[in-house]
């Protein structure tokens, strides 16, 4: 979900650095509602974890150029399931953060492109998830059915937002039009793997939570609505 280096420049980064004030502000709202419902410290603690996940699924796992960006596996689903939604989008702006602090500088000049795709597309998996949860329901109760929807939301909205800044630097040009196709073709198949990290994840989750209360390192609704 990288947009590579020219892509977007000159007076049109502009935009970006707006964007990316929009998604940090509202990440900085979850994150005070969050530590006032559940202290500095638990939100801390998942937020370095998510993190840690999010660098390593950047620079460990496999990650492959295809058209105007690259095709990660960024566990979000997973992230947001299993810690919530505030530490969910300080641990990928953080990941992301460090990534091009110390692994991948020529990123950061595209850092409030590439926080705005992750962000923003995080907030729409949140707005999707009160659709897609029945109330009552926890989260390690949720079908495969239910993570596939979330998944198509997650990954969607990033291929919308990759797709928006590459027409949005480069415009409709042949070239740049198979691009993005080709990009996105190649990210929605991200679409079938995730959902089934999910199922493991949560399934582990039911199978050794027995009180249906989690620690104050996972989110509340992963164990009970």
């Amino acid at each position: 979900m990288h947009i590579e280096p020219g892509v977007v420049d000159g007076a049109k980064m502009i935009l970006s650095y707006a964007t990316a004030t929009t998604v940090l502000g509202a990440t900085a709202k979850v994150a005070y509602d969050n530590m006032k419902e559940n202290g500095l410290i638990s939100l801390v603690l998942k937020s370095v974890i998510v993190a840690m996940i999010v660098f390593f699924c950047f620079e460990v796992l496999p990650h492959y150029p295809i058209g105007v960006s690259e095709v990660h596996l960024i566990l979000g689903t997973t992230a947001f399931l299993v810690f919530g939604i505030a530490p969910t989008t300080i641990g990928l702006a953080l990941g992301l953060l460090v990534q091009g602090l110390f692994f991948a500088p020529f990123d950061l000049p595209q850092y409030g492109i590439n926080v705005t795709t992750l962000l923003a597309s995080m907030f729409m998996l949140n707005m999707a998830a009160k659709k897609v949860i029945p109330k009552g329901l926890a989260y390690k109760d949720m079908t495969y059915t239910q993570l596939l929807k979330l998944s198509i939301v997650w990954e969607g909205a990033i291929v919308s937002w990759v797709a928006f800044w590459a027409i949005y630097g480069q415009g409709f040009g042949a070239e740049n039009i198979h691009n993005v196709l080709t990009f996105g073709g190649a990210y929605m198949s991200v679409i079938i793997l995730e959902p089934l990290v999910d199922v493991a994840v949560l399934t582990a989750v039911k199978a050794y939570n027995k009180t249906n209360e989690c620690t104050f390192l996972f989110d509340k609704k992963l164990c009970k609505a």
